[in-house]
């Protein structure tokens, strides 16, 4: 899936990362999903860096596109791991 949209901004809560689009939709998804995340420090999480491709945080060695994001992907580094919305 391939959308225009681009984050603008990544928020979190104690259970779940929110990630303003360009286009004006928020997407929320829970930590759950990205375990890294989960067990990461909220100063961790706050060192996100948003591009074009989508979300990276070096400290915890995480990447998550925004396509991804869109089609309800969660983790994909463990074996037969999906999620859906």
């Amino acid at each position: 899936m391939s959308s225009s949209a681009n984050a603008t901004r990544v928020r979190f809560d104690d259970d779940n990362m929110w990630v303003d689009l360009s286009d004006g939709r928020t997407i929320g998804v829970p930590l759950a999903w990205f375990p890294r995340l989960l067990r990461g420090t909220a100063e961790q999480r706050k060192n996100v860096r948003i591009s074009a491709r989508g979300l990276h945080w070096e400290s915890l060695d995480e990447d998550i596109s925004i396509a991804g994001l869109l089609t309800g992907l969660g983790d994909q580094t463990a074996p037969n791991k999906t999620f859906a919305a």
